[in-house]
């Protein structure tokens, strides 16, 4: 269970980042603060059931490799997330999120929660309660990002996304070292 929250943290931090960049940029409140955790926690909760429903689907293929699938794709989200936390952002804030960019912020931002869907098997828990905690998790760290924001600022966002994408890769990792009995 440990590592399932450790996993919906993580995959939460690039929504977190938006939020705070959101917070930061408008000054928002407790109103947009739960519609911005709404729609990221949805997002980030339908994205791995999908994401799992297409390792299903191929089950098969994937039952003996899933430990390598876990560790090459959560390796990669999480150097995507460090790249874009390290990344500049030219000193340009952030757009407004309303309507149609916040869904398809929403949606982009939990890509990397569809490609960890493929992975939720390894960590021996229900599916749908694995869906779940990941979009409990992110509406209130989405919550928290944006009222943070407001108070603190763009900055806290990016190092949000680096660390984020540490524990991804720790994760994998670790799935790794216990199919090959490292652990």
């Amino acid at each position: 269970m440990i590592a399932l929250f450790v996993l919906a943290i993580a995959l939460a931090m690039d929504a977190f980042a938006v939020s705070v960049c959101q917070g930061a940029a408008a000054r928002h409140g407790w109103r947009e603060a739960l519609r911005m955790g709404g729609a990221f926690g949805l997002a980030q909760g339908v994205m791995p059931a999908l994401g799992w429903a297409f390792g299903v689907a191929l089950a098969g293929i994937i039952e003996a490799i899933d430990h390598w699938i876990a560790f090459v794709l959560l390796g990669i989200l999480g150097a995507k997330m460090i790249y874009e936390g390290f990344r500049p952002d030219n000193g340009q804030p952030c757009n407004a999120l309303d309507g149609r960019a916040l869904f398809t912020a929403a949606v982009a931002t939990s890509i990397d929660a569809a490609a960890a869907g493929v992975t939720l098997p390894t960590l021996g828990l229900p599916v749908v309660l694995s869906c779940v905690v990941i979009a409990i998790v992110t509406g209130v760290l989405c919550v928290l990002g944006v009222l943070t924001g407001a108070r603190l600022g763009q900055q806290i966002g990016k190092r949000a996304e680096i660390v984020g994408g540490l524990v991804l890769i720790a994760l994998g990792t670790h799935t790794l070292g216990q199919h090959l009995g490292w652990f």
